[in-house]
Order: structure tokens, then sequence, then C-alpha cells
């Protein structure tokens, strides 16, 4: 009686198996950005088994996917719970691919892979990576938020892979959070900012710290000074400015820390920022100042990652959440 059920278990899986492999799509279509910067349809291989990563926040979600095994080839990694897929060359598991803003077209090509994730700072490469294989790049929209777009990004990787359930899983407690974290800010005049080698330049809300606009609810001040689109690394603004924005929370991004440059000759991000003139404001008083120090290179690089939103939105609890 034993053999015979466990010859009916095993036809049951054989049948099950052959039936998925008659429904499972052999391709996949997508939108993702082209080397322009324009959302356009792209025709993917269906649950690809060689990954070649170029994109923090895309290893962010295939590893939150538990897809990580698949990756043979990937820039350098500097997030901390990611660095198991830094790159080994001697072992020639992962091969190196250089980094995020340039890469190896030798060494992508020599991976073999059947896909190729990349963020903004390799658009300029989009075509010449497309000749070795499909190029998956989704980046952040912020008009949409960074929620809506860590959502959009998941669930894109999940329809390549078949895992958009486990996606839906995972997203389902951040809404909650957001609900939690939005009466501390929303209506309120804050001022994004960056810090970087002994200097404080405004941001746009169109950057990594949109999480306090866009989600929160939070009035960007630093809107109103200089240029509406800022640079890249924010915009100069005195301290006499900034004074009279009189914002009632500034919230720092430590770029000098998220980039390894943080090192002598550079003061901590607080040393600079609270001087005799800041220190005059509520916001100082109030202890209203948040600085991301101790996960910077999350903020800065991994924005649109599931495992990342779960580490911004944790340190935004710590500090609101008082």
């Amino acid at each position: 009686m034993k053999k015979l059920i466990s010859l009916l278990l095993a036809l049951v899986c054989l049948l099950s198996a052959t039936a998925f492999a008659e429904t499972a799509p052999e391709t996949v279509t997508i939108m993702s950005y082209n080397g322009n910067k324009e959302l356009v349809e792209v025709e993917i291989p269906y649950n690809p088994q060689r990954i070649a990563i170029l994109d923090m926040p895309a290893l962010d979600i295939i590893d939150a996917l538990g897809l990580g095994d698949r990756i043979v080839g990937s820039a350098k990694v500097t997030i901390e719970y990611l660095t198991d897929y830094n790159p080994d060359d001697s072992e020639g598991r992962i091969l190196n691919l250089g980094s995020v803003k340039t890469c190896d077209l030798e060494q992508v090509a020599l991976c073999e892979p059947d896909i190729i994730f990349i963020g903004g700072r390799l658009s300029k490469m989009y075509d010449d990576l497309s000749a070795i294989a499909p190029v998956v790049y989704l980046g952040v929209d912020y008009e949409v938020g960074v929620v809506n777009s860590t959502r959009n990004n998941a669930m894109t990787i999940a329809t390549i892979f078949g895992k958009e359930a486990e996606v839906d899983a995972m997203m389902a407690g951040f809404q909650a959070r957001i609900d939690a974290l939005r009466p501390v800010l929303e209506g309120k005049n804050i001022l994004l900012a960056m810090y970087n080698n002994n200097a404080m330049s405004i941001m746009d809300t169109q950057s990594q710290l949109n999480i306090m606009a866009a989600e929160l609810g939070g009035k960007n001040l630093g809107e109103t000074v200089g240029n509406a689109q800022k640079a890249t690394h924010g915009e100069d603004a005195s301290w006499e400015t900034i004074i009279s924005l009189n914002p009632e929370y500034i919230f720092v991004l430590d770029r000098s820390t998220a980039t390894g440059a943080a090192g002598e000759g550079v003061l901590g991000a607080a040393e600079v920022i609270e001087n005799e003139l800041i220190k005059q404001l509520d916001v100082y008083k109030n202890g209203n100042i948040v600085y991301f120090i101790q996960h910077a290179n999350v903020w800065y690089t991994s924005t649109g990652g599931i495992q990342a939103l779960d580490t911004m939105l944790a340190d935004l609890e710590t500090a609101l959440l008082k």
C-alpha cells in the first residue's frame, strides 16, 4: 500500500510539473525605462535563471524574493544586508561587473546572463548592455512616491519570476506604518538636505528624501529656494536663508558617510549643521533635526527596494514616534 501511495504521489507531482511547464509562458512583457529614460515595453524570458545585477534596489528585491542564488554577476555591493552578493572572481560564483556607475561590458558578457538589471547611473550604457541580454531599468518615480515606486518595481520583478503573491505579502504592512507616521509631518514645514564634505545643500522633493513630502505630507520649503529642480546633490543655501525659512523639521542625508568619503578633515554632519545660528531655531531646540547616518547608504543608493523601504521607515519611526 505504501508503495502504491508513493507511486501515486510521484505521478501527481509529475503531472503538476508537466501542467505548469505547459502553462508557463516562455516570455513576459513588462514596462521598463530605456536609455532615454522613457517607459517602453520590454520582452523578458520568463523565470530567468542567470541574473546580472548592476542596481542595488533590484538586488534588494531579488534577495527578498529568495532569488539570490541565480545571480552570476554583480556590481560592487556596499549595502550591509546585501554584501553576500559582493563579486568574488577568485571563486567565480559571482563575477565582478564593476560598479553601478561604470560596468565592464566584457565581464557582463562573460557571465552569460539571461537578464540584466540596471539603475539610472548606467542609462547611457543601456544599448550596449541590451546587445548582451534583455535589460530591466526600473528606477524611482518621485511623482507617485517612494512607496508606490517600490511596490511597482517589486511587482515588475515578481511578474518576471512568477512571485506576485510574495510581493503582495511583503508590501502589506507598509501602509499602516505610513499612516502612523503621517500625522507627525502632515502640513508641517520641512527642509530636505544633504550633507557632503563639511557642507549642507538643500534638496528638492524629487530626491532620495521624497518620502517625507510625498507619503508623509510634509511641505518642503526647499522648493522655494533657488532652482525648482535642483542638482543631484542639492543646491547651496546660506545659513541666513535657512533661518529665514524657519522649518519645523530638517532631514539630513549624510552623503559623506553613504559614499565612504567621511574621514580625515570631514566633520560630522551635526558639527557643521548645529552651529550657533541654527541653535537659535525651534527646530534645534525641539530636537527636530533628523540625521540619516547609520543607514545613509541605504537612503542614498537603495531607494526603491523592499528591504530598503523597511529600513527607511524604521529610521523615521525611531526619529518621529517619540
